[in-house]
Formats: structure tokens, sequence, C-alpha cells
């Protein structure tokens, strides 16, 4: 079974986003809110990726590619907010959320679902602006009615 290029670039943002919160968190950096916004880096190569096979397949409409970057982004999000839960789990679950709200946009204390909840908004948030993004970097490639 052939897996489709959103989900095959989608699972290489949540591998790469995976990989860099754990060395952030090897090296001590995990509290720097700096370095914690790097992860759009890897959602932009994501999609970026997507865009460029779709035109290399010769699909150069703008709306398909524009619903096909999107789902790519979806889904490194949703796999990103699904592995954060597991590992939240594996680190003590609420105590370890906690720990990590106090460095970031958080109040009070959160669980380990209102936590992952609150960043998968933020996700699609931020799925939304790379996606726009990238289709103006290559609005020059796409056909027009």
């Amino acid at each position: 079974m052939k897996v489709s290029k959103e989900v095959f670039n989608g699972a290489t943002i949540f591998i790469g986003i995976g990989v860099y919160f754990l060395l952030m968190n090897a090296l001590g950096f995990a509290d720097v809110l700096y370095l914690r916004l790097l992860n759009i880096i890897f959602v932009y190569y994501g999609v970026n990726k997507t865009i460029q096979m779709n035109i290399a397949e010769g699909k150069k409409t703008f709306i398909p590619n524009a619903i096909s970057a999107m789902i790519t982004s979806l889904v490194g999000v949703s796999l990103s907010v699904v592995g954060l839960i597991i590992y939240s789990y594996m680190q003590g679950g609420d105590s370890y959320v906690q720990s990590l709200s106090k460095n970031f946009l958080f109040g009070g204390n959160p669980s380990v679902v209102t936590y992952s909840i609150c960043l998968f908004f933020e996700g699609v948030a931020s799925s939304v602006i790379v996606t726009l993004f990238t289709m103006l970097k290559w609005n020059n490639r796409f056909t027009t009615d």
C-alpha cells in the first residue's frame, strides 16, 4: 500500500519536531521559548515538500495544492500532539505538563488533555499561516482559471 505524500510529509514533520524537542530536552534547552518556536521550520519543510511533489506531478492548480498542503501540516500537527500526550504520560502526566506550563503560555494548572487541546489549536493556526505563506511563495507556478 502506497502512503500518500501528505501523510508521508506530515510524518516527516512529526519526526522532525519530535527529534528536535527531544534534543532540546536532552541539552537542557526545553524551557527556552524562542527555541520552541523554531518548530515552524519543520512544518514549512513538510508543506513545501508536498507542494514541490505536486508540481513535479503536474498538479498546478491553486486550490488542490492548498488543500494538499493544509492536509500535510494538519497530519504533522495531529501526530505531534498525540506524541506529546504519550510523552507527557511517560514523564509523569499532569505534573510534567504543569512544569512545562510555568515557562509557556498557560496559567494555572493545566492537565495533559487541556495542554494538548490548546497546542492543537495553536498548531492548526500555525498550519494555516505556513500553508498560506508557502502558497504565496509558489504562486507564480500555479495556473489560473
